[in-house]
């Protein structure tokens, strides 16, 4: 039985179906929507301002807010309340850092542009060729 799901969500539109699938097929689960905020770096458009941010953990929580507040939404239509949970470095590093401490991981198919992409490669096909538990890969 699928008891703890751990949801990773970005802004995109396969990460909200993500959360969707888990609350429409797990409603009894206890579900965390974790939000990874990519390390500052040249590469990374968003990200290079958090390098010129004091605080970072404060910042990558200011940048996880909308995706949470999106999130609480979707849940209270399915009267759901969810975890949050934001963290700051790879996508893929942090998943699989979080996913043992759950039954499984719903994940988009896909998020982020297409230079997150090219960059950062399939971060749902690693997740489901290195997680130490069940993936669900939601398209």
């Amino acid at each position: 039985m699928i008891s703890r799901i751990l949801v990773p969500m970005d802004d995109s539109e396969m990460s909200q179906q993500a959360l969707t699938y888990a609350l429409e097929n797990h409603a009894d689960a206890e579900i965390t929507v974790l939000h990874v905020v990519g390390e500052p770096s040249p590469m990374w458009g968003a990200a290079t301002g958090l390098a010129l941010e004091e605080d970072l953990k404060s910042a990558a929580e200011e940048h996880a807010a909308s995706v949470f507040e999106r999130a609480r939404e979707t849940a209270s239509e399915y009267d759901v309340e969810i975890e949050t949970n934001v963290q700051l470095g790879s996508p893929v590093r942090a998943i699989l850092n979080r996913a043992e401490d759950f039954d499984a991981v719903v994940i988009g198919a896909h998020g982020g542009t297409v230079a997150d992409r090219l960059f950062v490669g399939n971060v749902a096909q690693t997740v489901v060729r290195q997680s130490p538990v069940p993936v669900i890969v939601v398209r």
